[in-house]
C-alpha cells in the first residue's frame, strides 16, 4: 500500500470510529461536524496539509480570530537573556586563573541602560575591541570582566547548571549508549524543549574511539560542510568548548583531565587517545572534533535585532544540511522548511 494508501485508510477508520458520537449530536452540532471532516476526507489528502489560511476559515474555528504566532509584545533587540552578573564574584573566587581583584563588587553600580547602548558588535572579536570596560556582552557582563575571569572559569557557578557527579564505575569498554524514544504519544510539532539532566548532557560510549576518527575523517573529506566559524563567534565557540572540557573532566575523571602550566597554558589530557591537547593552539571547534564525540551550534544574538544567528558549529550527524548551507542565517531561516514552522514555532523560538 502507498503512503496515501495508508493515509486514506487512516481517514477512513477516523470516519467510522466518528459515526457514532455524530449520530448523538444535534442536528446543529452535526453539520458542523461534517463540514470539518469534508476539509480533512481522503480526496484531499493526496494534495498534503491544508494550509492555516484555509484551516483558519473552519466553521469549528471561535469566532474571534487568534493566530497560533502571536506578535511579539516588544521588539526582541529590548529583550536580554537572564543576567548572571550576581555570579560573577563567586565565579571569580572559585576560579584559580581569575584576577579576583578586578571583579570584587562587580554588581555595585552597575546601570542597565549603560550596558544596553554599549554591546559588543555582531561581528567583533572580544579580544580585540578597543573599549574592553565599557563593552558588554548580551548577559551584562563587560569584555573586561570576560579577560578577568581568565580562561576555563567556573560556569557551573555562572550559568547556575552544576558540574555532573563524577562517574567513576563507568567503563568505556562495555558502555551502550542510553536509549532515547521521544515519540512516546502522538506527535505534535513542538520546540521538544526537556528538562536537562546535568550528568547526562555529553555521554560516551564503547564505540569513543571510532567516532573520534569517523568525524576528523569527515572534516579532513568535507571542510566547511562539517566545521566553520564567522567572525564574532570567538567568544561563544570559547565558552563551549570549556564548558565541554570542564564537563567530561568532572563526569570521566578516569580518562580524562586539565592541567595548566605557564609555558603551555591549559592542556587537555586524554587518556582514552592517549594524547594531550595545548588548547591555546587550535580553534575551540577543532578541540571539540578531535575530544568530545557531539555536534554543536553557536547561535549569536545580533545587537541591531535581538534575533539569534547561526555564527559557528560542528555538525557531523545533521541530515538533510550541513554548516555551510545554514551558516549566517537567523533562526527563522534555518527552519523555513519545516512544514508550519512560521505559524506554530517561530515566536516561540525566537522569543
Amino acid at each position: 500500500m502507498t503512503l496515501s494508501g495508508h493515509s486514506a485508510a487512516a481517514a477512513a477508520i477516523g470516519l467510522l470510529l466518528t459515526v457514532v458520537s455524530v449520530i448523538l449530536m444535534k442536528p446543529a452540532q452535526r453539520k458542523l461536524v461534517y463540514n470539518r471532516l469534508l476539509s480533512v476526507s481522503p480526496l484531499s489528502l493526496g494534495k498534503g496539509r491544508a494550509s492555516s489560511k484555509t484551516s483558519s476559515s473552519s466553521p469549528m474555528t471561535p469566532e474571534k480570530k487568534v493566530p497560533n504566532n502571536a506578535p511579539p509584545p516588544a521588539e526582541f533587540k529590548d529583550i536580554f537573556p537572564a543576567w548572571r552578573r550576581d555570579s560573577l564574584w563567586v565565579a571569580a573566587r572559585s576560579s584559580p586563573l581569575a584576577r579576583k581583584d578586578e571583579l570584587h563588587g562587580a554588581t555595585d553600580g552597575f546601570v542597565d541602560t549603560l550596558f544596553k547602548d554599549n554591546l559588543i558588535p555582531f561581528t567583533a572579536n572580544y579580544k580585540t575591541c578597543a573599549s574592553p570596560h565599557t563593552t558588554y556582552t548580551p548577559l551584562g557582563i563587560s569584555l573586561a570582566e570576560v579577560a578577568a575571569l581568565g580562561d576555563f572559569p567556573d560556569y557551573a557557578e555562572l550559568s547556575g547548571v552544576p558540574l555532573p557527579e563524577p562517574y567513576k564505575e563507568f567503563k568505556i569498554e562495555s558502555a551502550l549508549p542510553r536509549p532515547y524514544r521521544p515519540f512516546r504519544w502522538a506527535y505534535h510539532q513542538t520546540m521538544a524543549l526537556t528538562k536537562l539532566e546535568p550528568d547526562w548532557w555529553l555521554e560516551l560510549e564503547k564505540t569513543y574511539v571510532e567516532r573520534i576518527k569517523e568525524r576528523k575523517e569527515l572534516f579532513a573529506n568535507h571542510g566547511t560542510m562539517v566545521l566553520d566559524y564567522l567572525p564574532g563567534s570567538e567568544l561563544g565557540c570559547k565558552e563551549v568548548m570549556e564548558m565541554a572540557l570542564q564537563f567530561v573532566c568532572a563526569r570521566y575523571p578516569q580518562y580524562f583531565s586539565l592541567s595548566h602550566s605557564v609555558e603551555k597554558g591549559h592542556v587537555f589530557h586524554n587518556r582514552l587517545l592517549q594524547n594531550e591537547t595545548v588548547v591555546k593552539d587550535m580553534h575551540p571547534l577543532h578541540v571539540l572534533l578531535e575530544n568530545v564525540p557531539e555536534d554543536f551550534a553557536v547561535m549569536i544574538r545580533n545587537p541591531e535585532d535581538g534575533f539569534y544567528y547561526f555564527r559557528a558549529g560542528l555538525l557531523c550527524s545533521s541530515l538533510g544540511w550541513n554548516v555551510a548551507t545554514k551558516l549566517g542565517k537567523v533562526l527563522k531561516d534555518i527552519h523555513e522548511p519545516i512544514p508550519d514552522y512560521k505559524e506554530k514555532m517561530e515566536f516561540s523560538m525566537d522569543r
